[in-house]
């Protein structure tokens, strides 16, 4: 059984008030969703109500970006959460809800949720789409596990998940930012396949700059382009609060600051996943997932004006 929340979409007081509840999808600039599930979860959960804790503190913001940019103009559609304790009747709604938002072309936001939630995005991009499309994978970890605790939907699979759809193809459309951990039958895979990545260490050595413009070479003959942030590419004294966390992650400031720079690309939609407000009651992670979408729809909005 699965279900689609409709309580806070109501709320024109969402998103600083940007949010229009009722508007039809097609007159709307971004479509915002959550996926309120951590079943996949391989260590701590509480990542399903990383959603519900976004939002709650999306009523005191402004609609502008660190650099005083105003959006105020920008029409957010919350269509809610979805939510169910079957995963594969779940990904399935949610892959069909993607493929009718990405056909009509609107920019859309999702709110895991562990990363297993990304899975039926990226298939749901791919039934949609027909032509290849890249992915972008911000994260602490490459999730190109086969399975993981038995599972080929755990929240360690998404990229390998991934490659395996017809617009992708291979590891060679995804680029991974951020690692700094591997499973040893990632660590196998890595080794025959072809893979982009710049781990935590490199990022530091080579800074944010050098980092944009090789991710950007990199992915930017790609006509789509899909952006997955884990939270927990930052480091803990950043965003506590998330399933699995590891030293030695992107500071806020440079993450912020390659975000900026990668929104060069013609990326068609984001997520932000693995939030566990459980886990943390200072709310880091909450707070670091409102303040990466807000400045996300501002890179967004300045091309789209």
């Amino acid at each position: 059984m699965v279900k689609q929340t409709r309580e806070m979409i109501q709320d024109t007081g969402l998103w600083a008030g940007l949010n229009k509840p009722g508007l039809p999808i097609d007159e709307a600039d971004i479509i915002v969703f959550g996926i309120a599930y951590d079943g996949a979860a391989s260590f701590r959960y509480g990542a399903k109500d990383g959603p519900r804790s976004i939002r709650e503190i999306t009523y005191s913001i402004t609609p502008t970006t660190e650099d005083f940019e105003v959006f105020d103009d920008l029409k957010v559609l919350d269509i809610g959460d979805f939510s169910g304790t079957n995963q594969m009747e779940l990904f399935e709604w949610v892959k069909e809800k993607v493929c009718e938002i990405v056909k009509k072309k609107k920019f859309f936001t999702m709110l895991g949720g562990d990363h297993s939630t990304t899975i039926p995005v990226y298939q749901g991009i791919n039934k949609a789409l027909d032509e290849p499309f890249g992915i972008i994978h911000l994260d602490a970890h490459f999730d190109l596990c086969d399975e993981l605790n038995g599972s080929k939907y755990s929240h360690g699979c998404p990229s390998r998940r991934a490659i395996e759809l017809d617009n992708v193809g291979s590891s060679d459309n995804i680029y991974f930012v951020g690692i700094r951990s591997i499973e040893m039958d990632e660590l196998e895979f890595c080794k025959n396949n072809r893979i982009n990545v710049i781990n935590a260490r490199r990022f530091y050595e080579i800074g944010v700059k050098k980092a944009i413009r090789e991710v950007y070479e990199k992915m930017k003959n790609f006509k789509y382009i899909y952006l997955t942030i884990d939270i927990d590419v930052l480091d803990p004294a950043y965003a506590a609060g998330t399933g699995t966390p590891q030293f030695g992650g992107l500071s806020s400031r440079d993450l912020l600051e390659f975000l900026r720079g990668i929104f060069t690309l013609p990326i068609i939609g984001f997520d932000v996943v693995e939030v566990a407000p459980s886990l943390d009651p200072s709310l880091t992670s909450s707070f670091a997932a409102r303040k990466i979408i807000t400045e996300c729809w501002g890179h967004y909005y300045r091309k789209i004006k």
